[in-house]
């Protein structure tokens, strides 16, 4: 008899414990992870809900430390709508309200005037403490709706990284940047309220076990780090003012992980007010969905396929015309001076055309465009952004002897910039691409932090290529550019310049008078925590980017020893 007793006590008490945990996992969902929406629901009980405030995660930039800093938000306050039959003086309601908020007049009075009408919106955006005074005043025909929106603390900053909530039809979505890749993480079911709470605890724990959380629910939390970002954006902003470009835009990538500190445009746009831009193609990522004729920096890439293959070395010497023939056309250096008999190392140095296409003749045509293909040059680097263009490298898959002359020096194929940083960073990593990313976590609706999978890319050069090509970089910066006036006594930067004709469009050859320039670097050299790609689309008033980029991406370089406190190493 006892035992029973026992064994019924038992049976209960396990009853009772499952039964408690189960409540106290309901009122964890209910007040932490639903807290907000039940209070704009109890809110919203003043009047009926506007149809258009569905929520929606956050996203975050990271700082050094770790901490999270809001880039996109949802704020919450209230929408104002008046009943025009009971307005009884529209010009004595406007006064009153304009005492608060806002409000157009004309769109008032139109509004006021609009009798057996029950409901019509005047003002959206009301912060909640001008909501709370102007429900004290107890207006008659004036109505109180809950609203929230979606709302970009940062403002222009990383604005092309974030990109937009908008409308798609008559829908709410993510437009642009990460606001549309992640538009399946972001956006919150609008009947999330209403989950029973053993599937909403069932399926919160298959989230956190799930392998890759990029399909789940969730705040979003990216690489960016905002600091560096500003600092980008900034110095891209003097380029752009000092030289009139069209476009200046940037990388700060980690070129191991491929995580990306910093990327960013000029000139940018305000989120917030995306509706007063007059030109709709600033919100285009340039450096994601943009292809370009990317010149001189695509000579190491060249170079380092040429060591790689044994054909030459640093010290390997070649006669130096100034010019050659191939398919009968001319290709001349940049000034179309003869050196005579120079080494690969003053390749580099002097920025020679006929050098890289030396290299290539020597390894011969279908290698180098293995190689090229290899670096992913004419394909998407899969960054978790929208609209990745895929680069445009026909010329090198069976094109005549000048095309691939051209292609040894970045002119006639075209690259996007992410892919042209992930290129470069195999030389900074070894010889392995990275996998370029911009969102390292979700937090998801259970409060659990998931980190997203990154996995590196495939070897594309022997280690010790890399290195040699590096070694050879190192020697540019220090001696070459600029005539060795950047070199930095402790710490090694390895870097190369490009200066690329832009194309006249249908195909009719290059403008004489328009260029692109690009720069790049990583530092420190040899074992690289930061690679730096910067390019400006027709800069007036300088012919070279040695003379609109260097200085600029140095001042880059030492913001990010000092910023992130890396160590000399020499």
């Amino acid at each position: 008899m006892r035992s029973r007793l026992v064994l019924r006590a038992r049976v209960l008490s396990v009853f009772f414990i499952f039964a408690a945990l189960l409540l106290i996992a309901r009122l964890y969902f209910v007040q932490v992870v639903h807290g907000e929406e039940y209070r704009q629901r109890a809110a919203g009980q003043y009047v009926a809900s506007a149809p258009d405030t569905e929520g929606r995660s956050d996203i975050f930039f990271s700082t050094k430390d770790g901490d999270l800093v809001a880039a996109a938000v949802m704020q919450t306050g209230w929408r104002i709508a008046i009943e025009p039959d009971a307005i009884t003086d529209p010009e004595a309601a406007y006064t009153r309200l304009a005492e608060y908020v806002t409000l157009d007049k004309d769109r008032f009075l139109k509004a006021a005037a609009k009798k057996g009408d029950p409901y019509e919106e005047v003002a959206f955006r009301i912060p909640s403490e001008v909501g709370s005074k102007l429900r004290s005043e107890k207006m008659p025909g004036v109505l109180l709706v809950p609203d929230q929106w979606r709302a970009y603390p940062g403002g222009q900053l990383a604005a092309h990284t974030v990109g937009f909530v908008g409308y798609q039809g008559d829908k709410k979505v993510g437009v642009y940047g990460l606001e549309k890749a992640w538009q399946r993480t972001l956006a919150k079911e609008s009947s999330g309220l209403a989950v029973n709470p053993f599937a909403e605890v069932f399926a919160s724990i298959g989230s956190a076990l799930s392998s890759d959380p990029s399909g789940e629910k969730g705040d979003i939390i990216t690489t960016i780090e905002p600091a560096v970002q500003q600092k980008l954006e900034d110095t891209l902003e003097r380029v752009r003012t000092s030289y009139s470009t069209k476009v200046a835009g940037g990388i700060v990538m980690d070129p191991a992980s491929g995580a990306i500190v910093a990327i960013a445009l000029r000139p940018a746009f305000d989120p917030n007010t995306y509706n007063t831009v007059d030109d709709v193609s600033v919100f285009t990522n340039a450096l994601v969905e943009n292809i370009y004729e990317m010149g001189s920096i695509i000579k190491p890439l060249t170079m380092a396929a040429g060591i790689d293959t044994g054909v030459v070395s640093a010290t390997t010497m070649y006669e130096d015309r100034g010019c050659i023939e191939k398919s009968d056309k001319r290709i001349c250096n940049y000034d179309g001076k003869a050196r005579g008999r120079v080494s690969m190392q003053e390749v580099l140095n002097q920025s020679l055309n006929t050098g890289v296409s030396f290299v290539v003749d020597k390894m011969g045509h279908n290698i180098f465009g293995n190689y090229m293909h290899a670096f992913g040059l004419g394909d998407k680097t899969g960054i978790d952004l929208p609209n990745e263009a895929t680069g445009i490298v026909h010329s090198i898959e069976g094109g005549s002897d000048v095309d691939y002359a051209s292609a040894s020096f970045g002119q006639g194929i075209g690259t996007s910039a992410i892919a042209t940083t992930r290129a470069l960073s195999a030389l900074a990593n070894g010889g392995t691409l990275p996998d370029p990313h911009v969102v390292k976590a979700v937090k998801l609706e259970s409060g659990v932090t998931r980190a997203i999978p990154s996995e590196p890319g495939p070897r594309v050069l022997k280690a010790e290529s890399a290195e040699e090509v590096t070694r050879m970089l190192v020697e540019v910066f220090d001696t070459a550019l600029l005539k060795g006036e950047l070199k930095q006594e402790h710490y090694s930067i390895a870097a190369k310049t490009g200066t690329a004709q832009i194309a006249i469009p249908g195909g009719g050859g290059y403008y004489e008078d328009r260029f692109l320039h690009s720069f790049f670097g990583y530092l420190p050299a040899h074992e690289a925590k930061y690679i730096v790609f910067l390019f400006a689309v027709e800069p007036r008033g300088a012919e070279f980017a040695s003379a609109t980029l260097a200085r600029p991406f140095l001042d880059i370089a030492k913001y990010l020893i000092n910023y992130f406190d890396i160590p000399p190493d020499r």
